[in-house]
């Protein structure tokens, strides 16, 4: 049972920066897809950022070049690096994990491949 844990939301204007962390437990090896998922109020929740094991990364067209997922294994510690904050990028943001994952590609933003959550963050970003 795979067990996530979210923190590092917070308040920022325009512009800044803020890192998320998501502790993780339950698994072993680098066979996990990981991410970063967001909702908005009355919004789709949307994917953001994924990595495969400690490898390949994928980015929403609207995160890119602004946000950096990544993972820390020896602190089985997954981060959300994120700069230049919009407004548009207020939401609770979630990490979430595919347990076990054995494709070769890149890790998909389909929700329903996501099994376990964890119970989110706020991110707001005021103009």
């Amino acid at each position: 049972q795979v067990q996530l844990v979210e923190s590092g939301g917070g308040s920022v204007q325009a512009g800044g920066s803020l890192r998320l962390s998501c502790a993780a437990s339950g698994y072993s090896g680098s066979g996990i897809c990981m991410g970063w998922f967001r909702q908005s109020p009355g919004k789709e929740r949307e994917g953001v950022a994924t990595i495969r094991g400690f490898g390949r990364t994928s980015y929403a067209d609207s995160v890119k070049g602004r946000f950096t997922i990544s993972k820390d294994g020896a602190k089985n510690t997954l981060y959300l690096q994120m700069d230049n904050l919009k407004p548009d990028d207020t939401a609770m943001y979630y990490c979430a994990a595919v347990y076990p994952y054995y494709g070769l590609g890149p890790c998909l933003f389909r929700l329903e491949n996501y099994k376990y959550w964890g119970q989110g963050t706020q991110v707001t970003v005021s103009s």
